[in-house]
């Protein structure tokens, strides 16, 4: 069974405008996925399905005549849809310790980016690349999955937001669209050389490895502090944050605690914000983090969010020889979700095939070869050997948890809802295979954002932008 070496990036999402209470990412499964159905491809991010579903006063400013600041080859792109989209900008700068630029410059930015995305969209749309219903049903039951929340839910969620659905629906769509196209215009950019990987594994062996080499799973635990609170709540609020770092850095588990106290999106997956690039994370938490080793704390980090509580779980030197890892061996039972299986049967399903393993009734592997819906099944769902950060986050937080031996309850992940078995563990030596397939992805991740950005940069130049009034 081939393994995807590809180290996923967890998203834990964009924080809608005026207080939404859950993550919009989107995880999408590239045609070409291996078969268990357990790799993330690159992930999706919706756009603002808020952008057009609010006006300036739900988001908090004052009500203002609407206007059209540029348009984008016969599309406009209006005053509103831009200041909301600040709004959310500088929300998610704030929650991560960044420093805010000037006001002016900052809505330069992202006036930019917004005609960007729209001349994408604009060439998705005529370029022949489609996305049918069952895609669309699929990443929005993935938003639900991620929010650990049913899609009968997400719905009542985005209304009690002012979110319409439909238009909600029409962003995922879109967000599909332009992804597809990407993938397509991009991977006949990108080649890897047998050479290319010679080289990168020589620079890791000389010690010039670039910082984006070095990979970092952090845990994080987030007091919220309001954004009015005052100087005693503050106090308060701190002195919380630093009960909790106590415990954990006392053996508490620290999985327990963010789903006790975490304000976070990563809540969702234990804290855990996932193995990626250092350069991936906020300066703030890598300056806290960057002399610990694994399974250190830092003192308590303040940002614009309110008090993180940051672990160290994971530190690695991406691609480098001789790296010793603990692998996992399982094997697992994945039931699809669809419209003739919604989560709550696959769960009670699943549920019942533990109940019957576990009195004798019923054997892990033969369930899985009759009933498992991926790949693995003829294998009677064996996983074979993984390494850290081969399956998606809320999968492997789960597997990591298990002793050998030891069968989870129903699990849901993004591709569906699973039954897990640990069976062994080992330490490792990575083999020469192993180095040089996550030096090939290193590279490929690489050159994909050098491809990507060249790409954007001519789609953008093609369009006809014609500036009108500047944003207010």
């Amino acid at each position: 069974m081939t393994k995807n070496r590809f180290v996923p990036e967890f998203f834990p999402g964009l924080p809608c405008a005026a207080g939404a209470v859950f993550a919009l990412s989107i995880f999408l499964t590239a045609a070409q996925a291996q078969a268990q159905g357990l790799r993330p491809s690159s992930p999706l991010r919706l756009s603002d399905p808020a952008a057009v579903a609010r006006t300036p006063a739900q988001a908090g400013g004052q009500r203002q005549a609407d206007f059209i600041v540029a348009v984008v080859n016969s599309e406009p792109i209006t005053n509103s849809e831009v200041r909301l989209k600040l709004i959310r900008t500088e929300q998610q700068m704030l929650q991560q310790g960044a420093a805010l630029p000037p006001r002016g410059e900052l809505v330069g930015q992202i006036l930019e980016r917004m005609i960007s995305d729209k001349a994408q969209l604009q060439m998705a749309r005529t370029s022949g690349v489609r996305v049918d219903e069952n895609a669309i049903e699929a990443a929005i039951q993935t938003v639900a999955t991620q929010n650990q929340i049913t899609t009968d839910q997400l719905r009542a969620r985005l209304k009690a937001d002012g979110i319409d659905y439909a238009q909600f629906r029409s962003e995922v769509r879109d967000e599909l669209l332009v992804s597809r196209l990407r993938q397509r215009e991009l991977e006949s950019r990108i080649s890897i050389t047998e050479q290319d990987i010679d080289q990168f594994l020589r620079d890791q062996e000389g010690g010039a490895a670039e910082p984006s080499s070095v990979v970092l799973n952090l845990g994080e635990i987030l007091v919220a502090v309001p954004e009015n609170a005052t100087p005693d709540q503050v106090a308060a609020l701190q002195a919380k944050a630093q009960q909790v770092l106590d415990r954990a850095r006392a053996g508490g588990d620290f999985t327990a605690l963010a789903a006790e106290f975490s304000g976070s999106a990563t809540r969702a997956t234990g804290g855990q914000m996932g193995l990626r690039p250092a350069d991936r994370y906020p300066p703030l938490f890598l300056d806290a983090t960057k002399n610990l080793p694994a399974g250190g704390f830092a003192n308590l980090v303040r940002s614009g969010a309110g008090f993180h509580i940051l672990k160290v779980i994971e530190k690695q030197q991406g691609g480098m020889p001789g790296a010793v890892v603990t692998q996992t061996h399982a094997r697992h039972i994945l039931l699809r979700l669809n419209p003739k299986q919604t989560e709550a049967a696959a769960t009670e399903k699943l549920a019942e095939f533990k109940k019957r393993i576990l009195a004798g009734q019923a054997d892990f592997a033969a369930l899985a070869r009759d009933n498992s819906e991926d790949g693995s099944a003829k294998e009677g769902g064996d996983l074979g050997w993984a390494s850290p950060g081969i399956f998606v986050p809320e999968f492997e937080k789960v597997m990591n948890a298990l002793a050998p031996n030891q069968i989870s309850d129903p699990l849901v992940t993004r591709f569906g809802v699973h039954l897990l078995q640990v069976l062994e563990r080992r330490e490792t030596q990575l083999s020469q295979r192993d180095q040089r397939e996550i030096a090939r992805n290193v590279l490929r991740e690489k050159k994909q954002n050098e491809a990507y950005a060249l790409w954007a940069q001519d789609v953008r130049g093609r369009a006809y932008v014609e500036y009108r009034d500047p944003p207010q």
